[in-house]
């Protein structure tokens, strides 16, 4: 008993930091649960489990936080023993650490309200980038405010724990070493056997995010942002794993080139009712979901432009993105590749040279370029673009905006800059075929100020009401232009605006959508077949009548001629199938499971999509595994040519 006192009163000050740790993370899981958790349907009845689970995770993440503290008090315990210099680094330390874990506590409540999620790739990917997302979260959050908050609430809890972090510990540094050696051993239990998702296991995507620990899911985001598919994940035989897809895609259009030596790469013949060679503008609308457009049933009126073109266009009424970020649609749009986990091609290392639509349109002698409103060394857009092909145009060719924030130049701006390119190429005399990536609908959501919309705190309304007005002008003034009889717009969301619900791949967030206007060439109609944007090239392609070979794993939705659709999706580190109502889910550590989609069509738009756990579809699982590891290995050894 004697010796479990002395270690006691040796390590008094980090049980009592643990401790406060403990305590922030259990209010900070209330407050979550209260504010975003129960409309995700998370019960009063789970709240137990969760905050039993995350009371594990956080005591767990508490031994590595507060190793260097035991280390430091074990030194300086030797070396200084009680002094002032021991007790101010004592105190400056304390309160650092209190700062540190009531600022990370805040910034999760914000980044919670804009994920539903604890901190993942997504932030680790924004701190690569600090200039744009600190900028960001400057405008869009009250940073200063929170700050000077948490350092008061800091200082405070400070204070109150001086009493005890300031004794004296007399005798116990004797026991000092002993403690270390406790603390090391127990860290050294966890880092070998503990894994924290272990204790979620919860169905309800949102129940698991609560029960988590954010810093050691930050640190797991960065540790495993470039994973090895095969170390991870479910896989089969490579050969076996192509022969499956292949008899897949075999059923469609197409005919296979190079099986033999492991490619999917597909030749399509020409077809003699195409469009021929018309231009090709594909505007990627950025977080434009289809929750808030009129044409996909809102009754906001907030997309009157949109919703215009969409009477005078080939509306695809089922469309869905391939993931939830900018990164993910660009690839899925450009190459026609599923979401491989846990990072998207463009910001893998070896995507120059691959088989993207732009390599297809040079081939039919388009000049192809990518547009973008901001600067596009962020993400990695220009370096993948420019590397397979694409002239690029950003923001540091567009000298005198009339509006910017730290995203980039309004969208009204970038269709300006648009326009003129189009024009330039137009004199060329050569066909062209553009992507451009807008950015204004985005947090902060500002504008230029004779804008029809609130110019600043207008939130996400106000950015599809900006984004739509800005659209609805670039249309008007393209048609202006000699070239515009002669080009299809392409007009697509690059992801939803934000991820909703309780499930592990919630579908009516990735609701976005596409749609094809031509009025020169195309009627009116609606589409109502199941559409990815893996699909969006080769439909286009078809449209066209182009003759072509690629090994887009996409397919011609206006010439499908039936049978059961296959949509792939990604979150986080889940990588999904969906085939007739199934969804195939596969996650870290080789898990698959299935789950039944359906709605209930009496319940609020949000809410339909009802979700329920199958016993495993092994054939959908296999064609999910097919999928994805083929195209992570087509991708790695650079076969997807």
């Amino acid at each position: 008993m004697r010796v479990v006192r002395a270690l006691t009163q040796s390590h008094r000050s980090l049980l009592w930091l643990a401790a406060v740790y403990l305590a922030v993370g259990l209010l900070s899981r209330l407050v979550l649960w209260l504010c975003f958790g129960r409309e995700a349907g998370v019960t009063a009845a789970q709240l137990p489990t969760i905050l039993a689970a995350g009371a594990v995770n956080d005591a767990v993440q508490a031994l590595y936080l507060l190793a260097p503290f035991a280390l430091l008090a074990l030194l300086f315990g030797y070396l200084a023993r009680d002094s002032r210099a021991y007790r101010a680094l004592k105190a400056a330390g304390a309160y650092l650490f209190l700062f540190a874990i009531l600022y990370v506590a805040a910034a999760e409540y914000f980044f919670f309200e804009e994920f539903s999620s604890r901190f993942n790739l997504v932030a680790v990917d924004y701190l690569v980038h600090p200039k744009e997302v600190i900028g960001n979260i400057e405008a869009s959050y009250p940073v200063g405010a929170a700050s000077l908050g948490v350092a008061v609430v800091a200082a405070l809890a400070l204070a109150l724990l001086w009493r005890v972090l300031g004794r004296t510990e007399g005798r116990a540094r004797r026991a000092r070493l002993p403690g270390l050696a406790v603390h090391a051993l127990l860290l050294g239990l966890a880092a070998g056997f503990y894994q924290s998702p272990a204790l979620t296991g919860a169905d309800n995507r949102v129940a698991g995010e609560l029960a988590a620990n954010g810093i050691s899911r930050f640190i797991e985001a960065a540790r495993t942002r470039h994973i090895d598919y095969h170390a991870f994940y479910r896989t089969g035989d490579p050969e076996r794993m192509l022969g499956l897809l292949a008899a897949h895609l075999s059923q469609r259009h197409g005919r296979f080139t190079h099986l033999p030596q492991g490619r999917i790469t597909r030749r399509y013949a020409a077809r003699r009712n195409g469009l021929g060679a018309l231009n090709v503008v594909v505007v990627v609308e950025e977080s434009f979901g289809a929750e808030y457009i009129g044409a996909y049933g809102d009754r906001r009126g907030l997309t009157p432009e949109f919703d215009a073109l969409a009477r005078d266009g080939v509306l695809f009424a089922n469309a869905y993105a391939t993931g939830t970020r900018t990164v993910r649609g660009l690839e899925a749009i450009s190459a026609s590749l599923p979401p491989i986990p846990s990072e998207s091609i463009l910001k893998r290392e070896g995507n120059a040279d691959i088989t993207t639509w732009g390599e297809v349109m040079q081939k039919q002698g388009y000049h192809t370029s990518f547009l973008y409103g901001g600067y596009g060394y962020f993400d990695n857009m220009n370096a993948y673009f420019s590397g397979n092909g694409f002239a690029i145009s950003d923001r540091a060719d567009i000298a005198t905006p009339k509006f910017a924030n730290i995203w980039g130049v309004s969208d009204e701006d970038l269709f300006t800059h648009a326009l003129a390119y189009f024009d330039r190429r137009t004199a060329e005399g050569r066909p062209f075929f553009s992507i451009v990536m807008t950015t204004s609908n985005h947090p902060p959501f500002t504008f230029p100020a004779d804008a029809p919309v609130l110019s600043e705190g207008g939130g996400r309304q106000a950015g599809i009401r900006y984004a739509d007005y800005a659209l609805g002008k670039f249309m008007r003034m393209a048609r202006t232009r000699p070239w515009f009889p002669q080009t299809l717009f392409v007009i697509v969301g690059d992801h939803g605006a934000r991820v909703y619900g309780a499930a592990q791949i919630p579908l009516y967030s990735y609701e976005i959508p596409i749609l094809l206007y031509a009025p020169a060439h195309l009627r009116p109609r609606r589409i109502e077949t199941l559409t990815s944007q893996i699909d969006i090239a080769p439909t286009v392609l078809g449209l066209l009548g182009f003759a072509y070979e690629a090994p887009f794993f996409g397919e011609d939705v206006l010439n499908w001629t039936g049978g059961a659709r296959i949509l792939p999706f990604n979150h986080n580190y889940k990588i999904a199938l969906y085939r007739s109502g199934e969804l195939a889910i596969l996650g870290l550590q080789g898990e698959a499971q299935s789950v039944r989609h359906h709605q209930d069509m009496t319940r609020p738009k949000k809410e339909r999509d009802i979700y329920t756990p199958i016993p495993p579809d092994l054939p959908l699982i296999e064609l999910a595994t097919a999928y994805y590891q083929t195209a992570y290995d087509l991708f790695q050894s650079r076969r997807y040519q």
